[in-house]
């Protein structure tokens, strides 16, 4: 099932512009997690630091696609 843009708590660009960055970085796991805690953060959310690895780890090893990076996020984001 695709998340549409309004279906969520982010945006499909957000999420986008959050995984490009993840992926030209050159960042490794921790410091990837901690762009994604920084990003959701900045959203009024948190994440254990454990599943921003998650996320991260599956970012790096499967080229996690867009749509899954975003269902992701929605599943791991807390309100703080």
């Amino acid at each position: 099932m695709e998340i549409s843009p309004n279906d969520g708590k982010f945006s499909q660009d957000d999420v986008a512009d959050l995984r490009n960055e993840l992926l030209s970085s050159g960042l490794d796991n921790w410091q990837a997690a901690e762009l994604i805690a920084s990003f959701l953060a900045a959203r009024g959310y948190g994440v254990s630091t454990e599943g921003a690895r998650h996320i991260a780890s599956h970012l790096d090893a499967t080229n996690l696609s867009l749509e899954n990076m975003q269902r992701e996020l929605e599943q791991l984001a807390r309100h703080m």
